[in-house]
C-alpha cells in the first residue's frame, strides 16, 4: 500500500510502454529548438542595426549573477537524458530506433549551442539526481570530448531516423543538415582558432551536405522567378517542402508572433541593413559593386540599379511594394535606422503588421544552407572543384539568374573589398573563392540567425569594431529615391520648413548624423570593442561558479 505511484507525475514504468509514448515524449523536446529568434539574431550582428547596438557588438557584455542566466541552463538536457535512459522499455524496435534518434538529435543540437556559446562545457550523458554530488560539481570537459560526443549523437540520428519529408518534424534530412552545420562550425572554428583536428569535422560536414544534395529530396524554391522567389520563400504564410526542411508552424488565431511589428513599428526594431552588407551584393553581371568608380558616393536610386535580385528582395528598393501588393509603398525611413529597411520575411501588409499579429511560418533549416555548407567545407579542406561549385553556389546563383562563380577567376582576383572585411582569412590558393563563398553566405542567409556564429568561427571578431553606416546623402535638402521627379526624403539640421509637400520621410542630422557633417553616410554606430580571446565566448554565471568550485570562468571574464 505504501508503494503507490505519485499523483502529480508519471513514472517511467507507467509511461514507456508503446511507440506512441515515445512519440509523445519526444514531441516535448522540440522546445530545445529556437522559434522566431532565428529572424532576430542578425540584429545583434554586423548585418543589421536596430534601435540600438547589442551588448555583444558594443563589447559591454557583463557576467550574469543568477544561476541559469545567460544560457547556462540544463533543464532540456535532463529531459533528453531521461528519455534515453528509459526508451528501451518499449518493445517496438522501429519506434525505439526512430525516437531515440530524434532524442539524440536534440542532444546534439543542445550541446552544439552550448559549445558555440561557452566553449568547454560539462558533458552529461545520464540523468543527474539531486544527490549526485560528483556529477553536480564536475568540471567542464575538454572541447574535443564534448564535440566528439555531439558528432556521435548526430551520426546516430542520421542512421536511425527514417528518411521522410515532414515540414514540422525531425527527419533524417533534418539530421543531415544539422550534422553539416555542426561540422562546418566546429571544423572552421578549430582551423581559425588553431585548436587542431579540424579536418574530421569539415569532412563530416561536407559528407552530410553531399548526402542531402544527392538524396534529391529537396530543391530550391523558384516560384515567381528570379525577381520574386527569394522574397516569396520567407514572406508567404505557409511553408512547403520544396526547399524548407524544418519550419516552425504559425497559424492565424492559434499561434502567432510579432516579427512584422518589430520590422515596421517606429518604436520597435527599426532594423536596417548595414552599408557594407549592401555593398557586398554583386552587380547582376557578376562583378563587384565596389569595383565601380564612385560607389562610395552613389545615391540610393543609383546604387540599387542592376544588382543581384536578392538585394531588393531583402531591403526595400525604389518603387517598393509590400508583399502581395502592386501599389508602391511611400518611402518610410522612420522604421529603419540605416535607411535600408528589412523586408525579408515581412508578410502582407495589414493585420499581420500589428503587435503579435504575424502568422507566417519561420524556417529553421532549408536546403540552400546545405549548398553553402558543402562549398565552404570543401574549400576549407582544399578539395573544392568547379564541379562542386556548380552543384552548390551556382545553383543559388541560377535561382536569381546571376552569373556563375568561377573558381579560377575568383582565386586569381580576390575582391579587395571583401578582403578588408575578413582580416584573418588565411593566405592560400583558395582565398579568392572562400571570400566569394562568404559573400554568398552572407547575402543568401541574411537575417536567418547565423551571422554572429560565422564571425566567431572565422575568428573575425574584430569586424564588430567597424562602424555601422547607412544610406549616403550628397547634401542637406530634398532627395528623389525613385527617380520619378518627386522628392521622397528631406535631410535637415533641425529646420524642416523647406521640405516639399510630397516628401514622406525626413532625416534630422542632429539625431542621425552624416559622416561628412552635411553630407555622407548615416553614421549610426561608431564601432564596438572586441577583446580576444575573451569575446569569442560568453561568461558563466557567478552563482554557478560559487556553487561549483570545479568550474572555471572563461578567459578574460571576471569571476
Amino acid at each position: 500500500m505504501l508503494n503507490q505511484p505519485p499523483d502529480d507525475a508519471v513514472t517511467s514504468e507507467e509511461f514507456f510502454n508503446t511507440g506512441d509514448d515515445l512519440k509523445a515524449y519526444t514531441n516535448d523536446l522540440y522546445a530545445v529548438l529556437p522559434t522566431k529568434s532565428v529572424y532576430m539574431d542578425d540584429s545583434d550582428s554586423d548585418n543589421i542595426l536596430g534601435v540600438s547596438a547589442a551588448d555583444r557588438l558594443k563589447g559591454t557584455r557583463t557576467v550574469p549573477t543568477d544561476r541559469g542566466s545567460g544560457g547556462w541552463s540544463w533543464g532540456h538536457l535532463r529531459r533528453i537524458n531521461y528519455f534515453l535512459e528509459n526508451y528501451k522499455r518499449v518493445d517496438d524496435a522501429a519506434a525505439r530506433a526512430q525516437y531515440s534518434g530524434i532524442a539524440r538529435f536534440f542532444r546534439a543540437f543542445f550541446y552544439y549551442e552550448k559549445v558555440k556559446r561557452f566553449g568547454e562545457v560539462p558533458w552529461y550523458g545520464e540523468v543527474i539526481d539531486q544527490d549526485d554530488e560528483d556529477l553536480l560539481n564536475k568540471a567542464r570537459d575538454p572541447r574535443a570530448l564534448v564535440m566528439d560526443s555531439v558528432l556521435a549523437d548526430i551520426n546516430y540520428a542520421v542512421d536511425n531516423i527514417p528518411a521522410e519529408k515532414k515540414l514540422n518534424q525531425i527527419t533524417k534530412y533534418t539530421a543531415f543538415i544539422l550534422k553539416a552545420r555542426i561540422g562546418l562550425f566546429e571544423g572552421t572554428f578549430r582551423k581559425y582558432h588553431d585548436l587542431g583536428n579540424h579536418e574530421k569535422f569539415l569532412e563530416a560536414s561536407a559528407s552530410a551536405a553531399k548526402e542531402l544534395i544527392d538524396s534529391g529530396a529537396y530543391t530550391l524554391y523558384t516560384n515567381g522567378g528570379p525577381d520574386q522567389a527569394y522574397l516569396d520563400l520567407f514572406a508567404r504564410n505557409n511553408q512547403d517542402m520544396t526547399e524548407t526542411i524544418l519550419a516552425v508552424d504559425y497559424e492565424f488565431g492559434i499561434r502567432t508572433h510579432d516579427l512584422a511589428y518589430r520590422m515596421t513599428a517606429p518604436t520597435q526594431g527599426r532594423w536596417g541593413l548595414a552599408k557594407d552588407l549592401v555593398n557586398s551584393y554583386l552587380m547582376n553581371d557578376g562583378s563587384p559593386f565596389t569595383d565601380q568608380d564612385g560607389y562610395e558616393t552613389m545615391g540610393f536610386y543609383e546604387e540599387m540599379q542592376n544588382r543581384d535580385p536578392r538585394l531588393t528582395q531583402t531591403t526595400a528598393g525604389p518603387d517598393y511594394s509590400t508583399y502581395g501588393s502592386n501599389d508602391p509603398e511611400p518611402v518610410n525611413l522612420d522604421i529603419t535606422r540605416t535607411g535600408y529597411r528589412v523586408i525579408k520575411a515581412l508578410p502582407p501588409k495589414g493585420p499581420q503588421w500589428g503587435s503579435g499579429g504575424s502568422y507566417n511560418d519561420v524556417i529553421l533549416f532549408r536546403y540552400a544552407e546545405a549548398l553553402l555548407i558543402y562549398a565552404e567545407a570543401k574549400a576549407e579542406l582544399g578539395t573544392l572543384t568547379q564541379a562542386d561549385l556548380d552543384i552548390s553556389i551556382n545553383e543559388l546563383r541560377d535561382r536569381v539568374d546571376m552569373p556563375h562563380l568561377n573558381m579560377a577567376d575568383a582565386n586569381a582576383n580576390p575582391d579587395p573589398y571583401q578582403e578588408n572585411l575578413y582580416e584573418n582569412l588565411d593566405q592560400g590558393v583558395n582565398k579568392g573563392v572562400i571570400l566569394e563563398i562568404r559573400r554568398e553566405r552572407r547575402v543568401e542567409l541574411m537575417n536567418e540567425g547565423l551571422r554572429w556564429s560565422d564571425l566567431m568561427r572565422w575568428k573575425e571578431g574584430q569586424k564588430v569594431e567597424d562602424p555601422i553606416r547607412g544610406i549616403y546623402f550628397s547634401s542637406l535638402g530634398a532627395h528623389d529615391f525613385n527617380n520619378d521627379g518627386d522628392y521622397d526624403v528631406y535631410v535637415h539640421d533641425g529646420d524642416d520648413s523647406g521640405a516639399p509637400d510630397e516628401v514622406t520621410a525626413k532625416i534630422n542630422i542632429n539625431e542621425r548624423p552624416l559622416t561628412g557633417g552635411t553630407s555622407g553616410n548615416l553614421e549610426l554606430f561608431s564601432g564596438g570593442t572586441f577583446e580576444e580571446p575573451k569575446d569569442y565566448y560568453y561568461p558563466l554565471p557567478r552563482e554557478d561558479l560559487e556553487l561549483n568550485d570545479n568550474l572555471e570562468q572563461n578567459p578574460g571574464w571576471p569571476e
